[in-house]
């Protein structure tokens, strides 16, 4: 029976997706997947891009455990593709390739003196909170007044982190360096940027109420952001996202303010134009005033206001990065790709290499939309064996061999199951769920049991 060797780089909910569909799908031969994953622990995005006090969307965290724990996956932790493994090496030891990178860079927010010290992208902020292995233990809180730039779910969690009151999130799963900075920090206002209407935000309703449940913090909205047009009542009327939404922003609009002792402020209609600075740092934030243009965007209306600020942070989007080896699409951070078949620079399919989840179809849309694009990618695999590679090495033993004979430390399911209990076991004391182990050296050690 032939025997279908496949590596998939990146151990989010994209790469376990695709394992899953692939090892549940009709087929004529036998599968053998690895996963190989650059962090010691798995779940990509699940476990570093949400933010702490999002329990609901952890337990997605669950279902992929399920998939991990039944046995029919390898995985290869700590393994980073580039440096310990290389596009030759998968080709000596697989059939084919699928890589789940996802995006973790910061889109670009092209404006003057978004380069001053005090400026921030989302993502690393996010990293920061959420115990990244690869970025700093530290982060600089020190602004009474920030800014953040976007109107999207991430903008609402970064937002939602900096207003928050660091001991409403003791009962989560939260580094203890990361309350610690938080705890220490003099935030009164976060000012919340969008270029249109309150009728066009790209979060969800559930984000925005749970913002508006924070202890001692006021929600402020204002009542000239709520002069809508035309395409803005029927989005209203047809829409029940954007009706949730509206409900909950005039609710918002007959709250009491001024008791608080932190604000967040809602401003819509806010084209950015540059970050103010004075010495090298940030001072302040200058947007433009637009208004609906009749067509469903907006317009400039040549009004300028500028907020005094220490500090602004941008949530427009992800990025990906480029892989080594792995054609690259400089423009969008994705890799070029058919329905998955990665493509060349001549628009050529690539035998034996193929893309899943935001890495192939950039930063856009929910777990949901992971599930649907893996299947697209999956088909593509299980029909294309006329152009699977012949790997030299196909035995299962050869990747361990190579990766112990390069010195790496990889980590295996074991390991990851070592990892997990011992983060509960911190947070039992305590009565969390857990506390997350951030030096990479002490989750290697954790999960190799040394």
């Amino acid at each position: 029976m032939t025997t279908l060797r496949l590596a998939i780089v990146g151990a989010g909910p994209a790469g376990i997706y695709a394992a899953d569909i692939i090892l549940k799908a009709e087929r004529q031969f036998d599968v053998q997947i690895d996963l190989f994953e650059q962090l010691p622990a798995p779940y990509g995005l699940v476990r570093y891009g949400v933010a702490p006090d999002h329990p609901r969307i952890k337990g997605i965290i669950n279902a992929l455990r399920d998939v991990l724990d039944r046995g029919d996956i390898r995985i290869f932790g700590n393994v980073r593709y580039g440096v310990d493994i290389s596009l030759d090496d998968l080709k000596k030891h697989y059939n084919a390739v699928i890589f789940s990178t996802g995006a973790i860079a910061d889109a670009d927010l092209d404006i003057p003196g978004i380069e001053l010290e005090g400026s921030y992208g989302a993502a690393d902020f996010v990293s920061w909170f959420d115990g990244h292995p690869d970025v700093p233990r530290t982060w600089p809180l020190d602004a009474h007044s920030i800014g953040v730039v976007g109107v999207g779910n991430v903008a609402l969690d970064v937002s939602r982190m900096l207003a928050k009151h660091a001991d409403d999130l003791l009962p989560t799963e939260i580094p203890e360096n990361v309350y610690d900075v938080l705890k220490a920090s003099p935030v009164t206002d976060v000012h919340i940027f969008g270029r249109r209407g309150p009728a066009q935000v790209k979060f969800s309703p559930l984000e925005l109420r749970e913002l508006g449940e924070l202890r001692d913090v006021d929600m402020i909205v204002y009542d000239e952001d709520f002069d809508y047009d035309e395409a803005s009542k029927t989005a209203i009327k047809t829409n029940k996202q954007v009706f949730v939404i509206d409900k909950v922003l005039n609710q918002w609009r007959q709250r009491e303010t001024g008791s608080a002792s932190r604000r967040l402020h809602l401003h819509f209609y806010a084209k950015p134009v540059r970050v103010e600075g004075a010495d090298g740092r940030v001072t302040g934030f200058t947007y433009e005033r637009t208004r609906p243009d009749g067509a469903g965007g907006v317009e400039g209306t040549g009004e300028m206001r500028t907020i005094p600020m220490q500090a602004i942070y941008r949530a427009v989007g992800y990025f990906g990065s480029p892989l080594d080896g792995i054609p690259f699409d400089e423009k969008r951070g994705v890799i070029p790709n058919h329905e998955g078949q990665v493509l060349d620079d001549n628009d050529q399919l690539v035998p034996g290499v193929y893309a899943t989840g935001w890495i192939k179809r950039g930063p856009i849309g929910l777990i949901g939309h992971t599930k649907s694009d893996a299947m697209e990618t999956v088909g593509h695999v299980l029909t294309d064996q006329a152009s699977w590679w012949t790997p030299a090495e196909p035995s299962l033993e050869s990747v361990n061999e190579l990766l112990d004979s390069r010195g790496v430390k990889y980590t295996d399911l074991d390991g990851w199951h070592r990892l997990d209990e011992h983060e509960m076991a911190l947070g039992e004391p305590q009565g969390r769920a857990r506390v997350k182990v951030v030096p990479r050296d002490d989750m290697i050690q954790v999960s190799r049991g040394e």
